[in-house]
């Protein structure tokens, strides 16, 4: 099992959640500092930056092999739109790092969400 960080379409009740039907939810969940989204359009990207002081909210998931190969390549990994990348997890206490989707494209231009993201 791996365990993901998922801050956007993914979570409970968004429009893509049904992607991690049959794994485990490890409970709401928030990055350490040093973390933004962007508004691409109907979805967010988050980027590393090093200037911010809050991190990003989002859930926590142990998903198994089948489901982490699904979801590279539903968050578009093969043609290089995210990286899954390891992130420092501020909350909750005992989580130390998660794997997470990172936005790989430019984020110039567009605008900021803050640090949680919601449909």
């Amino acid at each position: 099992m791996t365990r993901i960080f998922v801050y956007g379409t993914l979570k409970r009740g968004c429009k893509n959640h049904h992607h991690l039907a049959g794994q485990i939810y490890g409970g709401e969940a928030r990055t350490a500092p040093g973390f933004r989204l962007y508004h691409l359009g109907s979805y967010p990207g988050m980027t590393a930056d090093p200037a911010d002081l809050e991190g990003v909210t989002g859930e926590l998931w142990d998903v198994n092999d089948a489901a982490l190969a699904r979801l590279d390549e539903f968050e578009g990994v093969p043609e290089g739109q995210y990286c899954r990348v390891s992130v420092p997890v501020a909350k909750p206490a005992g989580t130390p790092h998660a794997d997470t989707y990172l936005y790989a494209k430019s984020v110039e231009g567009l605008p900021l969400i803050g640090p949680t993201w919601s449909e």
